[in-house]
């Protein structure tokens, strides 16, 4: 069984472990890159004398899009208002949000020891900075009542009890469709599909030359693994088991990677994503029907196409499988490393993890203004609620149906991500044999987790 690593040990590596190794080791396991970008908007980490520095990818900037314009300036304004109350002063650092998400711009920056003082991270993130000494512990800030409001979301942001990220939003993954072809085709909402059987037959009903019946994800990544969780999870199979022993090569993932192979080979799901993966363009321009997405699409949908008709439902199920979504969501975090880690971690604290009005309520203002997510600390979706941010029809679903049978996404670092990826890029686009690639996979999870030395992959 893996266990976690040596609190005593942290934020130095792991005994045998090089910081470098860690945080550029996406490099090694061949993840994709995008080209390299320069930071603009605030210069670079060592700019500005002593302020400490923000990376993040919504502000400030301004785009044709008012739901991008509204998140940006939800950074704007936090900033500006610790900057307005404390003497350590913070400025915002954008990078564009392809070399945020897919570049190398932010490991490669923690390797060379240019790191920002405060960053955005996702779960599939996580270990990579924590092993690699980067991350902050933030309990020494937080109120025992602030953790406990957060409850199971931090469960993925912790080691050994103790917090190093504070998540600012929950995303749960759901079933989107285009209302006018639904109806064209003669459905209502007795059948929306409760089976993975039922969808590919309406994702076949509903496919024409110029509109995709049912897409996936194609391209590789976290996020495309983070969109194919959930089909394994709901047949019982996961990457590791509870006794963190290799469990990835077992009958649900083979059945799961069976599904998505089905659904291109039928010619129900395109093998590239329609409008090169604009989802509010592709619906409106009636070139997709089913499309799996995001709780985040709401506010594009609220900013971009107020009049387009749309509806959401939970990913069905397989024969005798269980209903589970893959929740996701960005966190704050301190960089252990950097200029003055206490105040990274103050502010992170400050921002999201109080128990002060100011912090619930910027919490309430991102997740239900800002976006639309569900907020991950129970005094802020419960006050969301209150204010009527959860009043639309999709969002109450989200949040009565949808939500409810998630499962936080997994911390898996680059080599074990890497291995998924390359089962469903494989078995998805390649042809490749869906038992021989589930196998290949788990031989390659297990070859590292032998070797691995940190935090608990689980």
């Amino acid at each position: 069984m893996l266990q976690h690593g040596n609190e005593a040990e942290h934020p130095a590596t792991p005994p045998g472990a090089s910081r470098r190794r860690f945080l550029t080791a996406a490099a090694g396991a061949g993840a994709a890159a995008a080209s390299p970008a320069l930071l603009t908007g605030c210069g670079t980490a060592r700019a500005k004398g002593g302020n400490l520095q923000f990376w993040n990818f919504y502000g400030p900037q301004r785009s044709p899009d008012p739901a991008v314009n509204a998140q940006s300036k939800w950074f704007v304004d936090l900033v500006d208002r610790w900057n307005a109350t404390h003497r350590t002063q913070i400025d915002l650092v954008y990078l564009p949000q392809p070399t945020y998400l897919n570049g190398f711009k932010l490991p490669s920056a923690f390797a060379t020891g240019e790191g920002p003082d405060i960053f955005l991270c996702s779960p599939g993130d996580f270990l990579r900075y924590y092993n690699g000494g980067v991350l902050q512990d933030l309990t020494p800030h937080m109120e025992k009542a602030a953790v406990d409001d957060f409850g199971s979301a931090l469960d993925s942001r912790t080691v050994d009890g103790k917090v190093y990220a504070l998540p600012m939003e929950i995303e749960p993954l759901a079933m989107f469709y285009a209302e006018d072809l639904w109806e064209k085709a003669g459905l209502s909402e007795a059948d929306i599909p409760a089976t993975w059987d039922q969808m590919l037959d309406i994702g076949d009903k509903l496919r024409s030359r110029t509109t995709a019946g049912l897409v996936f994800e194609t391209g590789p990544g976290y996020y495309q693994n983070f969109t194919w969780y959930p089909w394994m999870w709901q047949g019982g199979g996961d990457v590791l088991g509870a006794d963190g022993n290799v469990a990835f090569d077992s009958r649900a993932t083979r059945q799961a990677l069976s599904f998505w192979q089905d659904a291109v080979r039928h010619g129900i799901t395109p093998r590239t994503l329609p409008a090169a993966g604009d989802v509010i363009s592709a619906f409106k321009a009636g070139n997709v029907a089913l499309w799996q997405q995001g709780i985040w699409q709401v506010s594009s949908f609220k900013a971009y196409a107020p009049e387009f008709r749309y509806g959401v439902f939970k990913l069905p199920v397989p024969a005798g499988g269980e209903y589970v979504t893959t929740l996701g969501g960005w966190s704050f975090c301190a960089n252990a490393q950097g200029r003055d880690p206490e105040a990274a971690a103050e502010f992170c604290v400050w921002a999201l993890g109080s128990m002060e009005d100011d912090s619930v309520d910027r919490m309430v203002d991102w997740c239900t203004g800002a976006k639309s997510d569900v907020a991950p600390r129970t005094t802020a979706l419960e006050r969301g609620a209150a204010r009527g941010g959860y009043d639309s029809a999709v969002m109450k679903q989200f949040k009565d149906d949808i939500f409810p049978g998630g499962r936080a996404e997994p911390r898996y670092p680059p080599v074990v991500y890497k291995a998924i990826s390359d089962a469903i890029q494989g078995t998805m686009l390649a042809g490749q044999g869906v038992d021989g690639a589930a196998e290949r996979a788990a031989r390659s999870i297990e070859a590292y987790t032998k070797s691995y030395e940190g935090a608990s992959l689980i």
